[in-house]
C-alpha cells in the first residue's frame, strides 16, 4: 500500500476484490497487481495487468543493517528491454531514496518522493 508514497510513477494505491491484488493508478495508466508469490525477507512476486511488464519481483537479501534488493522484470516485447531497463533504475532509485530518508529519522508520511 506505501508504493504511492516512493514509487516514482504510482499516484494511488487501492485494495481490490481479493487478498494480494491492488489497483496502482499510475501516471502512465492503470495497473492491476496481484501478489502471485511471498517468501517473508526473502522474495517476493507479483503478477501485471495493463502493463508492458507482465511479472515483477524482488529478492531480498538482508545484510547486517541493510538489504540488498535485486528487481526483476518479465515482459513480452523484446524491443522494450532497454526502455523498461530505464523504467527499472528509476523504480529501484525512487526505492532506494525512500530507504535513505526513512534511514535518516525521516518520517512515512512527511515523505515527498517528488522532491527527492
Amino acid at each position: 500500500m506505501s508504493y504511492s508514497k516512493w514509487n516514482i510513477v504510482v499516484k494511488e494505491v487501492s485494495k481490490l476484490d481479493k487478498p494480494g491484488k491492488f489497483l496502482f493508478k499510475t501516471t502512465v495508466g492503470d495497473v492491476t497487481s496481484t501478489r502471485a508469490e511471498t517468501v517473508p525477507n526473502k522474495k517476493i512476486y507479483s503478477k501485471q495487468e495493463g502493463s508492458p511488464i507482465t511479472g515483477l519481483g524482488y529478492i531480498l537479501n538482508p545484510k547486517g543493517n541493510i538489504v540488498e534488493v535485486t528487481l526483476f522484470a518479465e515482459f513480452e516485447e523484446e524491443e522494450q528491454e532497454m526502455v523498461l531497463g530505464m523504467a527499472g533504475d528509476m523504480f529501484i532509485d525512487s526505492l532506494k531514496k525512500y530507504a535513505e530518508y526513512l534511514e535518516s529519522g525521516g518520517k512515512p508520511d512527511k515523505y515527498n518522493k517528488k522532491k527527492s
